[in-house]
């Protein structure tokens, strides 16, 4: 068992044997050098004790105690408030505002949630049942609390002195921690807008999320973000980020109306412009990898998406928000591809691969990428790009009823269930499109098994595995991608997640 204490009772302990051994060389008639020893330990014992603290709410910043509320060092060590601006609770504020949780305003309106979290929804599926809806829902609070406080990332102010937040790409000490992607703030706009009513603060940290995707626009299409922040691989868009960021701008103007410090909608409207025009096939009506693809191109073109970039639940919402109808087209070129995926290459499993590649130029029929076609070896298989799948369509079925998304769904939940005997703790990490392995996938990991309890929920005959994999995964905590994934598909399987268009 790990004791807390034992660096502490080791040093004292190693302390007092230093102290023995030079007294008994002192009583033994030793040497001037035995009684340096000695003086020298009690110095730096003294020093140690000497050692300067501070008191809270003050903080070291040198050598010196301070105030993190003074104009010199408002919210931080050397952070001084500009001319016109004053230290209001550590934020540097113009005169006239306040500080509204971490925000500058002329005013602070208590937080607003129109949809609170728990919503408690039913989809008239099959939700987990071992546990009562304050105990699933219990389990979403403790979720949140774990992901906000490991991922959520206060990433300084805005030159109004408003608060900018993003959502890490590790966990704390580790190299992905300073780092932020455009997935991770799609995942924590819709994670916090839904958490609204119970997080008082969700909507500040929203808009922080959002502010500083604004202030890292992608260099393509600056409707779009930055995909990679800080990053060396260019300042261009993903999909998935853009998409799903969207999305938790939809939700915000359902939630928070538009009394904040946004127009929600006219910020969701601005970003799916940008996506249509610069990331959506005109011809495919397919989800392309980025801004950076030529629709036309060679390699990388608009017949060569990321599965897990097939959203039919948020095309149905935009199709619904904006009455345009090229995201039905979208959502029945994304079902279609799907459908020929699981017909012509995974018939027994349903399994999807990470991208995919047309037949040929000629024929953009859709086959799994080739190895080493984007990522790595794994591009055609079920990997950890396809390992959303089962949540997306899932979710799709759930919310909307879509028959064609909960077949696309099932027939992947069904393989898994089989191949595990019901055992989520026997579902590996990756899988060959035929249902094979190769060697380094044998682990557990929430990433891959909490998509499939979405999925499973669209299967009355389900329940007992629908329970397996909710019990398997509610509790575990990993990393940035894992946990994020993990919380969505929570969301969706305690009856928390909603379509702010239903």
């Amino acid at each position: 068992m790990n004791d807390p204490r034992r660096p502490v009772l080791a040093h004292v302990i190693e302390s007092l044997a230093s102290r023995r051994d030079a007294f008994a060389a002192i009583m033994a008639g030793g040497s001037a050098a035995s009684l340096a020893v000695l003086g020298n330990r009690e110095s730096e014992a003294k020093k140690r004790r000497k050692k300067k603290t501070c008191k809270a709410p003050k903080r070291k910043c040198g050598q010196k105690c301070v105030s993190l509320v003074s104009s010199k060092h408002c919210g931080g060590c050397s952070t001084r408030c500009t001319q016109g601006t004053s230290c209001l609770e550590g934020v540097c504020c113009a005169g006239g505002s306040v500080n509204c949780r971490g925000n500058c305003r002329v005013d602070c309106p208590p937080p607003v949630a129109n949809r609170p979290f728990p919503q408690r929804l039913t989809y008239g599926a099959s939700k987990p049942n071992l546990w009562t809806q304050d105990q699933l829902d219990n389990h979403v609070r403790a979720a949140y609390a774990s992901w906000k406080s490991r991922y959520l990332i206060e990433a300084g102010r805005d030159g109004n002195g408003n608060r900018l937040c993003r959502v890490a790409l590790g966990k704390p000490g580790s190299d992905g921690h300073k780092a932020t992607v455009s997935e991770g703030q799609g995942y924590g706009m819709v994670i916090v807008a839904t958490m609204a009513g119970h997080d008082p603060e969700a909507q500040e940290v929203f808009d922080g999320l959002w502010r500083f995707s604004r202030a890292h626009p992608s260099v393509v299409d600056s409707r779009l973000m930055d995909w990679n922040v800080p990053g060396k691989d260019g300042n261009d868009s993903a999909f998935d980020g853009d998409c799903d960021m969207a999305y938790g701008l939809l939700l915000a103007t359902a939630q928070f109306g538009s009394g904040g410090s946004f127009d929600y909608r006219a910020e969701l409207d601005r970003t799916l412009a940008g996506i249509l025009a610069s990331t959506i096939g005109p011809a495919s009506r397919l989800p392309m990898l980025g801004d950076w693809v030529d629709a036309n191109g060679g390699a990388y073109n608009q017949y060569t998406p990321r599965t897990s970039d097939f959203m039919p639940g948020h095309f149905r919402a935009f199709g619904r928000a904006t009455g345009n109808g090229v995201w039905a087209s979208a959502l029945a070129a994304c079902q279609d591809v799907v459908t020929m995926l699981q017909t012509n290459f995974s018939a027994t499993t349903g399994l999807l691969p990470d991208f995919v590649q047309p037949q040929s130029p000629g024929n953009p029929a859709p086959r799994p990428a080739s190895p080493n076609f984007l990522e790595g070896a794994h591009d055609g298989d079920y990997s950890y790009n396809a390992g959303r799948d089962p949540w997306r369509l899932g979710t799709d079925a759930l919310i909307n009823g879509d028959l064609t998304s909960g077949v696309q769904a099932r027939k992947i939940s069904d393989w898994a269930k089989a191949a595990t005997a019901g055992n989520p703790n026997g579902f590996r990490s990756g899988y060959r499109l035929d249902g094979s392995t190769w060697n380094d996938t044998n682990y557990f990991t929430t990433f891959f098994v909490a998509p499939l309890g979405v999925a499973a929920m669209t299967d009355a005959r389900s329940q007992n595995w629908v329970n397996a994999i909710y019990g398997a995964v509610f509790e575990k905590r990993e990393d940035y991608f894992e946990d994020s994934v993990t919380l969505l598909c929570l969301l969706v399987m305690t009856g928390n997640f909603w379509d702010p268009t239903r």
